[in-house]
């Protein structure tokens, strides 16, 4: 490291961001730059400490130490070329990951953490900006072809490896937007949509072929691709939103969280919305069933379209400010944590279950609810037994509820059903070390693999599953 004493010499500082009352006012990301010469800083916090943990924090491996040293030293070219060695799109990740790494942040054991999450956004950006980052096609093709069946992180990561590799690859597409949920789940306000195209173009200049609209299952037939290509990646995510079955869920009012957001995320991109199906929070009292990352989107979304109030009621108790003695570092930090969403305006509830809706004309009026208390952990399985207390039961009113309450892994129906392909006792697509499925030449990856999980997970999980893929069609080719 260039600057040992770094981590003593300057503190955290992180990204300004455009104030709450300003940034709800538009869709557009709200955190501004930082002078290079303050990045530099904060790249020398970055310690000489022998056994990086960040490291081993990051599911894709992200070398950090050494972009941080880099960038303290002001080569950013080779920060940026050090960086895409393990992650293929660190301008995702870099602006909507929870940052593990930071968590497992050596410093963090009694500091605040390097911000390497803004640093490496700030090494893409930099990149893009000073024409480093050009299409690299490969110099030799093998002559094999795959389908990837599917265009979020995981699905692209793949195809990108695979093309590297000198693989033919064809990502198709059910909707009408490349991206996933990249582009029809987050919000513009985390992560604007010309930032995903911009990268699906160097990615088509490099070779790669996308075909959207096209159904795996509906318009095209499982059989037709086993018969068109050597090798056959499913990633189609995770879709099948866990409900809650109670009285009054047939009210009109309650909706899905990724129905809300990739409505929204439509209207930004200027399509045309049925105003009957239209799914507004203007002028309404909400209420976001659901404390993670897709609750916090479905607040932010709520308060730029004019809620009146917004409440977000978890199950789960209260974090607490510290980490707890049975969560130590380096592992994730179960915390209190405030989004951006949350800034800008949002009633937080913890330990409370919704029992039942009730309204008028068809349409949601009241949610009812009781407070939990939880006992202490079973050591065998780590989970707390929850039980209702005794007359804290509460009524809100409410116009629109939002569910964000996980996923229950994809959808069977269709595509799943027709390859045939095995389930583990998750109800996720089984697969072996090597990713393929219990069909040769099937693989899958991402979230329909492994659950609902994170960008950075489902970029690992697109990279692995291309060695595999990579390692079955070269041995193919032997034969």
């Amino acid at each position: 490291m260039g600057d040992v004493k770094g981590f003593m010499k300057y503190g955290r500082k992180d990204f300004s961001k455009q104030p709450a009352d300003e940034r709800v006012k538009h869709w557009k990301e709200f955190y501004l730059e930082m002078p290079e010469d303050e990045l530099q800083k904060q790249g020398a916090r970055c310690m000489d400490c022998g056994v990086p943990f960040c490291q081993s924090g990051c599911p894709i491996g992200n070398i950090i130490p050494d972009w941080n040293d880099l960038v303290y030293r002001n080569n950013w070219q080779e920060a940026i070329e050090r960086l895409h060695k393990t992650n293929n799109f660190p301008e995702f990740t870099g602006r909507v990951c929870p940052a593990p790494c930071e968590n497992a942040c050596v410093l963090a054991i009694n500091e605040p953490a390097v911000t390497i999450k803004n640093i490496e956004v700030s090494i893409i950006e930099k990149a893009y900006k000073e024409g480093w980052v050009k299409p690299l096609p490969p110099k030799h093709r093998s002559g094999k072809k795959a389908a990837v069946v599917g265009s979020g992180p995981a699905g692209l990561s793949c195809a990108d490896e695979l093309n590297k590799a000198g693989h033919q690859v064809t990502v198709y597409e059910k909707n009408e937007a490349l991206g996933g949920l990249l582009t029809l789940g987050i919000p513009d306000f985390k992560l604007e949509k010309w930032v995903v195209e911009r990268r699906l173009d160097r990615m088509e200049q490099e070779g790669v072929k996308f075909k959207t609209k096209t159904h795996i299952g509906v318009d095209v037939s499982a059989k037709e691709l086993l018969e068109k290509y050597d090798a056959v990646i499913l990633a189609g995510g995770a879709e099948q939103p866990r409900d809650i079955p109670m009285p009054g869920r047939e009210l009109k009012g309650i909706y899905f969280a990724m129905d809300y957001l990739t409505q929204q995320n439509r209207i930004n991109k200027g399509q045309l919305v049925d105003l009957e199906k239209r799914i507004s929070a203007e002028g309404k009292k909400v209420v976001v069933l659901g404390g993670g990352d897709t609750g916090s989107d479905c607040v932010g979304t709520a308060n730029r379209q004019g809620a009146t109030v917004v409440m977000n009621f978890e199950l789960l108790p209260k974090p607490p400010q510290a980490r707890s003695l049975d969560n130590p570092w380096p592992g994730w930090a179960f915390v209190e944590r405030k989004s951006t969403s949350h800034e800008e305006g949002c009633q937080r509830d913890y330990a409370v279950m919704t029992k039942s809706f009730s309204g008028e004309n068809g349409e949601v009026k009241k949610l009812h609810a009781v407070r939990l208390e939880f006992g202490p952990k079973d050591p065998a399985t780590g989970r707390s037994a929850m039980k209702e207390i005794a007359g804290s039961e509460f009524t809100v009113e409410v116009d629109l509820v939002l569910l964000a309450l996980g996923f229950l892994g994809p959808i069977k129906k269709g595509m799943i059903e027709e390859f045939g392909v095995a389930l583990d006792e998750r109800g996720n697509v089984k697969t072996d070390n090597n990713r393929m499925t219990s069909i040769p030449g099937v693989f899958a990856a991402g979230d329909m693999r492994r659950g609902q999980s994170l960008v950075v997970w489902a970029i690992h999980e697109g990279r692995t599953a291309a060695e595999g893929v990579h390692r079955y069609l070269m041995a193919e080719a032997k034969k």
